[in-house]
């Protein structure tokens, strides 16, 4: 049983793109598919699709990789755990990496990206940065 699967999702990514795969498996939540979708939208995966196997979902996710062969994702982590949440307010969510990264903060208004939540005036549990 898997207690976190953000991380969970986010550890099988990174693991996947190291070893160069063109496709990994994550198993399903609400969360996960919305991280995922702002995650197409800026580019860091080329796409992802909700599938059922035995009375189960799982999202099959496509990695994205450059013309040289490199992951498109240089870095992912889990910023709030189960054991330590990190909340931000709608002042202190701030460009990641001078914009070149994304910050992925869970809102009263659903999971959105970090300059969409300062944008809808909104803070909350800030889930994970990646660049």
């Amino acid at each position: 049983m898997i207690n976190d699967l953000i991380s969970d999702g986010l550890t099988r990514i990174r693991n996947a793109a190291m070893r160069r795969l063109d496709t990994t498996k994550l198993f399903h939540s609400n969360v996960v598919e919305a991280m995922l979708k702002i995650l197409a939208e800026k580019g860091y995966i080329e796409s992802y699709n909700v599938v059922e196997e035995n009375n189960k979902k799982i999202i099959n996710v496509v990695l994205k990789y450059d013309e040289k062969g490199r992951s498109v994702i240089n870095e992912v982590k889990r910023i709030s755990t189960p054991g330590r949440r990190v909340y931000q307010g709608k002042d202190e969510i701030k460009r990641f990496k001078n914009g070149y990264g994304t910050v992925v903060v869970s809102t009263s208004k659903g999971v959105l990206s970090g300059i969409d939540a300062h944008k809808a005036g909104v803070g909350g549990e800030v889930l994970c940065t990646i660049w």
